[in-house]
């Protein structure tokens, strides 16, 4: 039988697999963001490219930023399915 640590699931590998690929990111203070993951780090500090703020969760897309830093602590959380997390401004 395996070990529990090998079985263990390891976010931070699994969120950097995932850079140059769209996420969603929900914050804890409600917003939501989608963006291209440039970079992260060890406490979760995302640099997203081509982000756009969302609203009305994820139908229609409320501005646009550019290049950003989103501070890990705020994060509530990512989808790595932004097609689904918000479909509605993707088709926009």
């Amino acid at each position: 039988m395996g070990s529990m640590s090998s079985q263990r699931p390891q976010p931070l590998k699994y969120l950097r697999s995932h850079i140059r690929k769209q996420i969603y990111v929900r914050l804890k203070d409600g917003s939501e963001y989608m963006g291209i993951l440039l970079a992260t780090d060890s406490t979760m500090n995302l640099v997203l490219d081509d982000t756009v703020m969302l609203a009305d969760n994820g139908r229609t897309v409320k501005a646009k930023i550019g290049k950003a830093l989103i501070r890990g602590s705020m994060v509530e959380y990512i989808s790595f399915n932004p097609e689904l997390a918000a479909e509605e401004a993707l088709i926009k």
